[in-house]
């Protein structure tokens, strides 16, 4: 009996009405990157808090984004690209090589997980530096990352991994691996912080202790009975014919985030320069509003992902169109919904991380340009997940590069040149690039999904 209900429980990918199974899939997934917004998130609030250094503090643990994102990055280079060829896999019937996927990516997850930590030990002043801290924010930004950097192997087994669990359509089970981490971190940040006056460090330790949780959860969970892939001894090894095909799919997730680094990099050096360190903490809250955004939309297209990714493999169009449909109309209500609120409120938005009258002007004077047309990452996060779902490792490696490399890092070196509002023209840089990258990934995704379900659909009938 116990099992006939656990059965029911669990999602079936390739005959569930698609419609309520998105809802089922992406409620967890999008609550696990909500709450997952919590550990950067609640880190920023808790500092810019603190009493007569709250502003530099923040400032500097922005400083710190470029080498968190670039971990995450990591993890989603391997994570993010193996989980999609698990989902295709099993809805194949190779149930197998799904489970050696897994064994493989672990195994590139923990190595490379150690050759990080040792690199960002020996390099950090020099990197935080070239990031753009200055004088004051310096020691701040060292202070937290001495210690989240020890904590590596926890973050990216804890982001790598769960995608696994999310492939097997047990998207409730990875919500808890977030949101176990996530509810301690908030518990545990104001005691460090404050109660034992600790301050940036107590947030960094509070992270690291809360993402060590997660990892171990994330490992428990995979390697017992309930779950469909088994992280098995045999199987935990680096094959390289199973690596390289989820190393090329994760390429685009990886380029998303890791090029975040670069653009941190790109607009605190700008900023600096016309701003000051009050445009760079600007940037900071900024940033943190953005993954306010991203992160939700992210989860629903990663709820969506195994459904689209099962029925690929198993050659079911119609279920395939259905959950694009689906998911895109879920996002869009969200976008427009967030999109409203930031250029009506932004003065409400910006107080949510600082009380300084001056940063809260500069943020919110900056909210309603950053996010002029914040609307359109509900078409490029829907579509340029969807082909991480396919397997379409080139598309989506390209329009990974297109928004960032080739649109927005030229865009906030050159517009300064045509405005007499320079700060202007580097915030500008933004929604210009957002509207031609959306643009571009919804046409492109039109074209080649067409393409796609006539051939599935040519082959059926021959």
């Amino acid at each position: 009996m116990k099992e006939e209900k656990q059965k029911k429980r669990e999602a079936d990918l390739g005959n569930d009405p698609v419609g309520p199974l998105l809802v089922r899939l992406a409620l967890p997934t999008i609550c696990a990157q909500v709450v997952n917004l919590l550990y950067n998130i609640v880190d920023r609030i808790y500092i810019g808090q603190i009493p007569g250094e709250g502003a530099l503090a923040l400032t500097g643990m922005g400083v710190t984004f470029p080498v968190i994102t670039l971990i995450s990055a990591f993890a989603s280079l391997i994570g993010m690209g193996g989980a999609p060829r698990a989902s295709i896999a099993m809805g194949a019937g190779e149930h197998e090589k799904a489970e050696r996927t897994l064994g493989t990516c672990t195994a590139a997850l923990w190595g490379l997980a150690v050759v990080l930590t040792v690199v960002f030990l020996l390099f950090q002043e020099p990197l935080l530096v070239l990031f753009g801290a200055s004088q004051d924010t310096l020691p701040y930004a060292m202070k937290y990352l001495n210690i989240y950097v020890l904590g590596t192997i926890f973050v990216m087994t804890a982001l790598g991994l769960n995608g696994f669990i999310t492939a097997q359509g047990k998207a409730s089970v990875a919500m808890k691996t977030v949101l176990i981490g996530a509810v301690l971190n908030v518990v545990l940040d104001p005691v460090f912080i404050f109660v034992f006056g600790m301050g940036v460090r107590g947030a960094a330790i509070a992270t690291v202790i809360s993402q060590a949780v997660s990892a171990l959860w994330v490992v428990k969970f995979l390697t017992g009975e309930k779950s469909t892939l088994r992280l098995c001894k045999p199987f935990f090894r680096i094959d390289r014919k199973l690596l390289l095909p989820a190393v090329a799919l994760g390429a685009s997730p990886f380029v998303m985030q890791s090029t975040e680094s670069l653009l941190t990099v790109t607009f605190n050096v700008s900023l600096q320069q016309y701003g000051g360190d009050l445009a760079v903490g600007a940037m900071t809250i900024l940033t943190s509003v953005a993954q306010m955004v991203q992160m939700p939309l992210l989860g629903l297209a990663q709820g969506g992902q195994p459904i689209l990714s099962f029925n690929y493999g198993a050659g079911r169009p119609d279920r395939m169109k259905q959950a694009v449909k689906y998911n895109l109309l879920i996002a869009c209500v969200f976008a427009f919904g967030v999109w409203g609120l930031v250029q009506l409120a932004p003065h409400l938005v910006a107080q949510l991380f600082n009380r300084n009258a001056e940063l809260v002007d500069m943020t919110a004077w900056a909210l309603r340009i950053y996010f002029a047309v914040g609307f359109t990452m509900a078409f490029q996060n829907t579509f340029q997940q969807c082909f991480v779902a396919l397997g379409e490792a080139k598309i989506s490696l390209f329009l990974a590069l297109e928004r960032k490399i080739i649109l927005l890092i030229p865009l906030i070196l050159i517009l300064p040149r045509f405005f007499e509002d320079k700060l202007f023209a580097v915030f500008f840089a933004e929604p210009v690039a957002d509207f031609l990258a959306a643009a571009t990934t919804t046409i492109l995704f039109l074209i080649r999904f067409r393409q796609i379900i006539r051939d599935m659909e040519t082959r059926k009938k021959a």
